[in-house]
């Protein structure tokens, strides 16, 4: 049996989001966030920003962040460029799997880390007239926060709990 239901972007979500941002490319985190707000707004939902250091402390801090029970979502947005060493693989790699691991535990991420080889590649990614990567990571927390809610256990009505003996 299928089951299929219309769910798009711009669908209306009550929901608080959080967007933490890696601050470490300032300016491309800002047109990323522009994007990102866009698209929470457009949904109907409201939203906080924070900043953390670097793309590493983005997965902790979302760990933080659902200790406090305030958000239904998280938006994860910072950019990491290939430099000469072998710290791009280690930052591109260890922040998708923290962010990957808090998914496998419920949490509704999405996620607007870019990993570029440059600048260019980055700013193409990250400019809402062009890829707007910022509102694709809120889209994707959006699209989570709903399906999260939608695979919420039902509850029994008082009825069907009497005819099951309860």
């Amino acid at each position: 049996m299928k089951v299929e239901k219309k769910s798009g972007a711009a669908e209306k979500t009550k929901a608080h989001l959080l967007i933490l941002e890696a601050r470490f490319y300032g300016d491309m985190c800002d047109e990323l966030a522009k994007g990102a707000i866009a698209a929470i707004e457009r949904a109907g939902a409201t939203w906080e920003r924070m900043a953390v250091p670097g793309a590493l402390e983005l997965p902790g801090a979302i760990a933080l962040a659902e200790a406090s029970s305030r958000y239904d979502g998280y938006v994860a947005l910072g950019c990491v460029l290939r430099g000469e060493t072998t710290h791009y693989d280690i930052v591109a790699n260890e922040s998708a799997r923290g962010i990957m691991e808090l998914t496998l535990y419920g949490l509704a991420i999405g996620n607007g880390i870019l990993t570029c080889e440059n600048e260019a590649q980055a700013w193409a990614r990250a400019k809402v007239n062009e890829m707007d990567k910022g509102g694709g990571a809120a889209d994707a927390a959006l699209t989570m926060i709903r399906f999260a809610r939608a695979m919420a256990p039902k509850k029994k009505s008082a009825a069907k709990k009497k005819k099951a003996g309860k």
